[in-house]
């Protein structure tokens, strides 16, 4: 299997900034869960109102069999960033925004000790990492929102010295790293008006989902970057919960 069903618990949490919350789980499976680094992908299940547990069928099959219980029983899932990956532990960011769903609500609360259900990988090379750049790549574009910030910082680890990396986030400034262009008011208008360099780039852009598709739009039609080297993902819409996006995904 690629991925499998890890139990977790928090052994740590600590505030990054007023509005976000670093949590550190662990587990005593957690020998087989692997990341593949960069923008690593897994999925929290939450436990759904009334319950002490996530609910969630445990079978490669879970997804259709999790979808046909009653949305009222069911664990609530979201899926999340691994910020940083240990041989007995993770760590996962979290953006408290108010009014924010379960996962937010989760975390503005967390202790030591609560427990978590996770899906996660369990091979380095899976489904759940979409920063792959063709090996003619001479420099890196990355840009996104608060949403975005736990994936751009663990693209940067990833790639290190080995590449130029330009960054544009539209976060609070203490989560921008040292050379990353704060864009308090949107991505697309600063880079419109950013001086890219030559030679043959790859981009990442996550975030709102309509933010993300304009963005695209401006460095394909307007920069000439070739379509197949910038790598786009919505992590959220405005106006809609994870919930009504799996129900969509799951009509079309």
């Amino acid at each position: 299997m690629t991925y499998d069903f890890f139990d977790v618990s928090v052994v740590r949490h600590e505030a990054l900034t007023p509005a976000a919350v670093r949590v550190t789980f662990a587990g005593d499976t957690l020998g087989g869960f692997v990341s593949g680094g960069r923008d690593q992908r897994c999925k929290l299940f939450f436990p759904a109102p009334g319950q002490s547990e996530a609910i969630v069928p445990r079978s490669e099959q879970w997804y259709p069999r999790w979808r046909a219980l009653d949305p009222s029983v069911r664990g609530i899932m979201r899926t999340y960033t691994v910020s940083a990956a240990r041989p007995d532990s993770f760590d996962v960011d979290f953006a408290l925004h108010p009014g924010g769903g379960p996962a937010i609500q989760w975390a503005s609360q967390v202790s030591v000790g609560d427990r978590l259900l996770v899906l996660g990988p369990t091979v380095a090379d899976n489904g759940g990492v979409d920063f792959q750049p063709p090996a003619d790549t001479e420099w890196v574009l990355l840009a996104g929102d608060d949403s975005a910030v736990p994936a751009l910082d663990a693209i940067r680890s990833w790639v290190g010295s080995s590449l130029p990396v330009y960054s544009w986030i539209a976060s609070a400034p203490q989560r921008c790293a040292p050379g990353t262009v704060h864009c308090p008011g949107g991505l697309v208008a600063p880079l419109r008006d950013a001086a890219l360099p030559s030679g043959t780039p790859y981009a990442f852009i996550a975030g709102e989902s309509g933010e993300v598709r304009a963005l695209r739009r401006h460095l394909v039609r307007e920069r000439g970057f070739d379509r197949r080297r910038v790598r786009f993902t919505g992590y959220w819409r405005r106006g809609a919960t994870e919930d009504d996006l799996i129900e969509e995904s799951a009509a079309a």
